[in-house]
């Protein structure tokens, strides 16, 4: 599919005709990255809404068509706010919603710093360039409204419950988060992706839940409906109480290694995880939980590296014959057995069993 990435739509207080009758028909209207703005009862003032930026991820999407279209015209928020559609092109391709990326390119969350720029142009082969002037775009669709606040909707790579991650935590962060969810990650994880860029606001990822599940699209919903009516102040309202997890760490596969999954082991070369990993996502994980099976590589098959690049992996899980088990206590979440996104991201991260709430 040949993109134009200098391209970029933008529409303004579109009508019913425009937004089309569902989802799908709307998404299928669009040419590639597309603005929608909102206008507001405070319109000095804006607040962005992120989606797509992964083309298989639909719950902030189809929350974001259903709440302009839930009435007969559409919603005024208390602030402007900016929406940012971000991959359509990967969310047409083949069947809708089925590709995080197009084939031939790149995850466009891991263009927006040197570091995730890097990574990406290490990957032979893919038209990285372009997906870089994409998020220039995009970064530069958000400078030019200073936001107040922006969130990034995602969906959860396996099945599991809503979480947010931030890279700074403040009262307006956790308020923000209370809306979607009561679980907050305060990440340092350095993968070139928006939300660790510095827009001078509060910048908050939602982890909605698994991509199938219809409660996943409802939490992105009622999350953007309670951001959208806050009243524009310094201080937002919280909703509830959020347990406040610290510095994740990703447990990787190395890149010459074979990765499977299994109820039972196989014997298969490399690493083998259980067939059901994404029933431990946020449910916490005892010492010598098993996990999956290794090849006589044993742990050298993985990588865990903090943020002082060293590999930690003997920090938190353990070789017991053939077997992969936590060595302490642990909360993994992300976890999927969709194979391309465990190789290509990550098999699952990682953080203490610690609970914190604010």
């Amino acid at each position: 599919m040949d993109i134009d990435f200098s391209e970029i739509s933008y529409l303004v207080n579109p009508c019913s005709r425009t937004l089309h009758a569902d989802y799908q028909q709307f998404l299928l209207s669009l040419i590639g990255l597309t603005v929608i703005d909102i206008t507001g009862e405070n319109t000095d003032e804006w607040r962005v809404i992120s989606t797509l930026l992964h083309g298989n991820e639909p719950s902030g999407l189809i929350a974001l068509h259903r709440w302009l279209t839930s009435e007969n015209e559409l919603p005024k928020p208390k602030t402007n706010i900016r929406i940012i559609i971000s991959s359509v092109e990967a969310a047409t391709h083949q069947h809708l919603f089925s590709s995080r990326h197009l084939p031939d390119g790149v995850d466009l969350n891991r263009c927006f710093n040197e570091k995730g720029i890097k990574s990406s142009k290490d990957d032979k082969g893919k038209h990285v360039d372009g997906y870089i002037q994409r998020a220039k775009l995009i970064e530069k669709a958000i400078r030019e409204v200073d936001p107040t606040a922006i969130i990034d909707l995602h969906n959860t790579s396996g099945n599991g419950p809503a979480f947010a991650v931030t890279t700074l935590i403040s009262p307006n962060v956790l308020s923000i988060s209370s809306y979607f969810c009561d679980t907050l990650i305060l990440s340092d994880i350095n993968i070139g992706a928006m939300m660790e860029l510095d827009f001078s606001c509060p910048v908050v990822t939602i982890e909605c839940g698994g991509s199938n599940d219809d409660q996943a699209h409802e939490v992105a919903y009622n999350g953007i409906k309670q951001f959208a009516k806050c009243d524009s102040s310094c201080a937002l309202p919280q909703d509830k109480a959020v347990q406040i997890l610290y510095k994740p760490l990703r447990l990787v596969i190395k890149p010459d290694r074979k990765l499977s999954f299994s109820e039972h082991d196989e014997n298969y070369s490399g690493v083998t995880l259980r067939s059901n990993i994404e029933q431990f996502n946020y449910g916490g994980c005892c010492e010598d939980l098993l996990l999956g099976w290794l090849d006589d590589n044993g742990l050298e098959n993985l990588e865990m590296i903090n943020d002082q690049g060293v590999n930690v992996i003997d920090n938190y899980f353990k070789l017991v014959d053939d077997k992969l088990v936590c060595n302490t206590g642990l909360k993994i979440f992300m976890a999927s057995n969709q194979r391309d996104i465990a190789r290509s991201d990550c098999l699952f991260y990682v953080v203490n069993n610690v609970n914190n709430h604010l």
